[in-house]
Order: structure tokens, then sequence, then C-alpha cells
């Protein structure tokens, strides 16, 4: 909610996903595909059936992270939470993992735990294996081992039957095309740990020319964390990665000319009219103590009473301690008296003492003690009921002379009475509470001026963050000197742009500048963007693709997989094919 474009951080909790019955549709004639966005950022799932009555929208999404925990100490063992049964990410930071490196899962143990908690919440119930056929998407020329391990995950862990894989970007690219569009593009996805450039020829992805950038949203939010943890160093801890993802996605926007929008910050209007300022909870509690003074002295018996208590406590403790003692040295001595002997002797051994006369040095140390505890008690009793009794209302004594005083007296006191006004006490001044000298609430905000460009700013200059790398523009360009003149002009005719940093404000517009620039003069070019939300989007394409590709039977079956398998030949051309977009 925005007051005076003051936006407070909704730090929303992610409630567990349910455990979802599947209908009827998705089991018969035959199981449907079951399709999973496999994203680095955020796994969706959902069913790719042609029965209307199944949704058409991801029934799961969840953040593709995990934490298992230790367990307490002689309590249950280790346990293990995934995507929204974690319910914030902030408490765990330190325990989350993910399978992804950069976007490519490396981990198949922590993917495993992510296909469990899909297969689980989907009500995916087959005994021992998953018979639903499974559409995974995954990086652009995605390596063979890490497809080499996801297949055999699938096929041998969950004994799927059929396998089909394919690149998220491309699938966008394909749904959103047009009767008037070509089948020719350029393809710039921008995701949540890399940017991609993929030219895509005749309906073929040229994976030669394909080129990556390593940064994406996960670095524009470390950048903007640092930025605020430096500009703030009184919030330090409540700048949190969460927080910052929050503002990239609502409140960042791409500068069509980064130079002149700095400019533009620097005027004080500008600034006013356009900063963003989120706001931090916080405590009405003031720094300063409210309290009068005669509620201060009713704290400061509060607390006198309560160490008394603790300490007339400690002393009866001590004093029983010290009679018990007592008591035993005498039973001792009693025994030496009564000449018992040997068993006077057995129990100066056990009290380590060695003659009589050291028993009866303890004996006197331990009664002088027990003696001084007894009239400590005594008098701290005493001190209560003085206490109690001072704190009674006292009337001042009246002047014995009375009107006695001579009006000389009383003339010589009224020449002196200036000189002593300022240190008569002002018992009567009612004492007022503290205000607090600053805006509290103001305090805890976070003015959001050019953080605003400056984080998402870094896909097109990762210099910002010491990145020896190239940005979207430069990179943008050198893709297309890879080709000849011809093919340039048609590449530059579909330039689309897709992935999760697809929706920053301004891209559109950044990118036509930039290929303005570099494009020969009076070339024509056309920058087409995904308006839609582009995780639910990218399911739909997903699975609308999944319904069609699968009654052509491009897909890996798990024989094909086994029989590669047993004859030692890599899947290559499995992993690097790229069907036809027509």
């Amino acid at each position: 909610m925005a007051a005076g474009r003051v936006f407070a951080f909704r730090d929303a909790r992610w409630a567990p996903d349910p455990v979802l019955a599947p209908s009827a549709a998705v089991r018969s004639p035959q199981p449907v595909p079951l399709v999973i966005d496999n994203g680095s950022f955020q796994t969706r799932a959902g069913w790719a059936a042609a029965d209307p009555s199944v949704p058409a929208e991801p029934l799961l999404r969840f953040r593709s992270l995990a934490a298992r925990s230790r367990g307490a100490r002689g309590g249950a063992g280790a346990e293990t939470q995934v995507g929204n049964d974690l319910g914030s990410p902030e408490p765990l930071r330190w325990l989350l993992r993910s399978p992804f490196d950069r976007n490519v899962p490396v981990q198949l143990e922590l993917q495993e735990l992510l296909f469990d908690h899909v297969f689980q919440r989907l009500g995916v119930t087959s005994q021992g294996c998953v018979d639903h056929p499974i559409v995974l998407t995954e990086a652009v020329c995605n390596p063979l081992y890490s497809r080499q391990m996801m297949s055999e995950l699938l096929f041998e862990c969950y004994q799927v039957p059929k396998v089909s894989y394919g690149v998220d970007s491309l699938y966008s690219f394909y749904h959103n095309r047009r009767q008037n569009w070509p089948c020719s593009g350029l393809v710039i996805s921008s995701g949540y740990q890399c940017t991609h450039i993929l030219p895509v020829l005749e309906g073929r992805l040229d994976a030669k020319n394909c080129k990556r950038i390593n940064l994406g949203g996960c670095q524009a939010a470390v950048y903007l964390q640092r930025l605020l943890q430096l500009k703030y160093p009184g919030h330090f801890a409540a700048i949190t990665l969460s927080r910052m993802e929050e503002i990239l996605h609502e409140h960042s926007y791409i500068a069509e000319d980064y130079t002149e929008e700095l400019q533009k910050w620097r005027s004080p209007e500008y600034y006013e009219n356009n900063v963003h300022k989120m706001q931090l909870p916080f405590s009405n509690k003031l720094l300063g103590s409210t309290l009068t003074s005669e509620e201060k002295q009713e704290r400061r018996q509060q607390q006198l009473r309560r160490l008394q208590e603790l300490n007339a406590r400690r002393r009866e403790e001590k004093l029983q301690l010290d009679q018990e003692r007592l008591d035993r040295l005498l039973y001792v001595q009693e025994l030496m008296e009564d000449g018992q002997m040997d068993q006077f002797h057995k129990a100066l051994v056990e009290l380590n003492m060695d003659s009589a006369e050291e028993l009866q040095s303890y004996i006197n140390k331990l009664s002088l003690a027990v003696e001084q505890t007894k009239q400590k008690i005594l008098q701290a009793e005493v001190n209560i009921e003085v206490d109690v009794v001072d704190s009674k209302p006292e009337t001042p004594d009246l002047d014995p002379l009375g009107s006695e005083q001579s009006l000389e007296d009383v003339e010589s006191m009224n020449e002196f009475e200036p000189l002593f006004a300022e240190e008569q006490p002002e018992a009567e001044k009612p004492v007022a509470a503290v205000q607090p000298v600053f805006n509290l609430a103001e305090y805890h905000q976070l003015f959001l001026g050019t953080e605003r460009i400056r984080a998402p700013e870094i896909i097109f200059q990762p210099s910002l963050i010491g990145e020896d790398q190239t940005g979207i523009a430069e990179t943008m360009q050198y893709v297309l000197e890879r080709y000849p003149k011809e093919q340039q002009a048609v590449l530059v005719q579909n330039v689309f742009l897709t992935g999760g940093n697809a929706m920053y404000p301004g891209l559109r517009a950044r990118v036509q500048k930039e290929l303005l620039e570099m494009r020969p003069f009076q070339s024509s070019f056309q920058v087409h963007i995904l308006i839609e939300c582009f995780h639910e989007h990218l399911f739909i394409c997903v699975r609308r693709c999944s319904v069609l590709w699968f009654y052509q039977k491009r897909v890996i079956s798990q024989v094909l997989f086994i029989v590669l398998t047993e004859c030692l030949v890599p899947a290559c051309s499995c992993s690097r094919k790229h069907f036809m977009l027509q």
C-alpha cells in the first residue's frame, strides 16, 4: 500500500502447497504429460491435457530451494523443507540450498527433493514409478553431463516412460509467434541467473552463435542490497534479499538513456516527484523515557523490593546449608565425647580432616557464619519495616516563632529572595512526557532514488559491479556481426524479449535505442516483448507445445535411454536437437 509514495514491504509468507487429487481427465484414456518448468528461480508444475476441464495454469508454484535442518539434540532427526513449506526464506537463509549452478542443475540430490515435492503434491500415487510422461525445461546448450544425470534420475529413479526436454525461451518464442511474424528472429532471454542472446533462423536455433551473460535478477538483488546497506548502515539487518527482490519487481525500471536519467535525478524537484519511500517495520516505543517522577520512584521501589527478596532467599538457602553442615560436625564431635573412637576417626576421614582440633576450628567458623547470617536476616526484616514506616508522608514542622517575626526581618528576606530564586526546587511543576526529536517512521524509511535504475542497469553495464563481461547491447551486436547483412536484416525484424527481467518497464525502449545506434541509417527493425506475466505465460507456452509435440513423438523414451546407455553411445543427438517451429 502506498501513501504519498510511501510503500510498505509485504513480507508475505509462503503458504504450504496442498496435496491435490488428480482428476480423471489426466488418467484416461492414457496418462497425460506432466509439465515441469524447472527454473532456477521458481519451479512450476501442471498437466498438459487437451481436456478443457484441466486447468491451463500451473497447479504448483514454489521457489527452487530446499533446506535441511540438523534436528534438535536428543529429539527428532533432520527435517527437510522444500519450496513454500519454508514459510519465509530469511530465517533459514544460511540453510538454503539450490540444485542449480547458475541455470544448470548440478546437485541431483536436491533436484530429487524438488521432484518428490512435485509428484507428492500433484497426487501422483503410482506405486514404484511415475507413469506420466514428463516435459522438462532446461538451459540453452545444456551440458551433456547435466542432461545425462537428469535422464538417469528420471528414468532409473522414477521409471518415467518418456521425457521431452525444451528451452524455456524458445517455448515462449514459439507460442508468441504470430501469423505475420517471421520464423527467424533474435531472442533475448534475461532470467534470474543468466541472460541469453539466441539467434533463430528458419525455425531452428543456431546454437553455435548463442551467447550467455552471467548476470540476471539474482546479481541485481545482491547489488541493490549492497547499495542500500551502505546508504543505511543503521538498518543493515532489515535490508534482506527478499525485500530487495520485491523492490526490483515492483519499483525498478530501466532507463532509456542511463547517463541522461542520472542527470535528471540530480534535480531536487525530479527527486521529490519520483523517489519511492519503502517503509521498514518499526516499534512505536520511543528511545527516551516518558515516565513521570512518581512512576520512576515506584519502579525503583519495585526493583528494590525484588532485590531484597532475592537476597533474603539467598541468605535463607545459605543459612540452611551451613546449618546442615554444622549439625553434621556436631554429630561427629558427639561421637568423640561418647567414646566411639572408631566411628569418630572414620567420620574424620570422610570429612577430610586430620584431628579433633581441626574439627573444632570448623565448628567455630560455621557457628559464627550461621549467627551472622541470622543477624543479617533479622536486620533485613527490620529495614523493610522501617522503609514502610518512612514511606508515609511527613508534615513539615511549623516555625515556633509563628508571626513574631519583625517587619525588618521580612524586608531583609525579600531583598535576598531574587538571589536564590534559580535554586528553588520546582516541585509543583508537572513533568511533561519526552517527545521524540525526529520522526520515527521516517527514520525507518528507505529512500529509493537512483537505486531504482542502478540495479537493473547491470545487465547493460556489468562493469557497475566489477564484472568483466559485455552487456546486452554489445553481445547483441557481436552476435549480429557473425551473420551476413541479409541475415542480420532478417534477425532484427523480430527481436523478442522474454524472461523475468523482461517485466522491467523501459526495457523495450532501451533495446530499441541500442538497435537504432548500432544498425545502419534508415534500416528497419522490430522489437516485441512479452506483455503478460512471464512466469504464468511461460508455463502455458510449455503446456501448449507439449500437447502438440507428444503426438509427434518428439520425445526420449525409456527404451531409447536404455539402448543408448548399454551401447555406451552418448545422447548427443537427443541433447542438441532443436525441432522446427513451423
